[in-house]
């Protein structure tokens, strides 16, 4: 059992790495947009990795009117949460009491903005991301009561 929950901790530790490349990928486009037509790259970039669509004409339409200004604060938003995803990640792959916490925090804390935004455009990618968030946030509270670290638990003690 222990050995298991210990694997569910390492699946979410990868998890939110993997969160965190594709930001640090996100960040880094955004940095090599800086000084140049935005919408032509967008749109080369686009053709190279074959995405086509509605969707990919909506990014490329908003993305398209950035300028340097606002593609810096782009690329440093994402890299400061990308950061936090790292520290999470390899908090969590270490088995850090810390992380478990600070995953608890932040996970919670976007669940609003992510409800908000799928409200405003519902796909099936944004829910399946919600339900898997809440999915960890609600591990992570069952696993931190069990261990007896949850803040908010009763300090009566067990009755044998």
């Amino acid at each position: 059992m222990i050995q298991q929950r210990g694997r569910l901790l390492r699946w979410i530790a990868v998890f939110k790495l993997i969160k965190a490349a594709i930001l640090i990928a996100v960040a880094i486009g955004a940095f090599n947009l800086i000084g140049a037509d935005v919408e032509a790259e967008i749109r080369r970039w686009s053709h190279a990795l074959h995405l086509h669509g509605r969707y990919v004409d909506e990014a490329i339409a908003r993305l398209g009117g950035l300028d340097a200004h606002d593609l810096a604060r782009l690329g440093v938003g994402t890299l400061v949460y990308a950061g936090v995803f790292i520290a999470e990640g390899v908090g969590l792959w270490l088995r850090q009491l810390w992380a478990e916490y600070v995953t608890v925090i932040v996970s919670t804390s976007f669940i609003p903005f992510e409800i908000y935004e799928t409200i405003m455009r519902l796909t099936a990618t944004r829910v399946a991301m919600i339900a898997l968030n809440v999915a960890v946030v609600a591990y992570l509270i069952l696993r931190l009561r069990k261990d007896r670290h949850w803040p908010f638990r009763s300090r009566t003690p067990a009755r044998p």
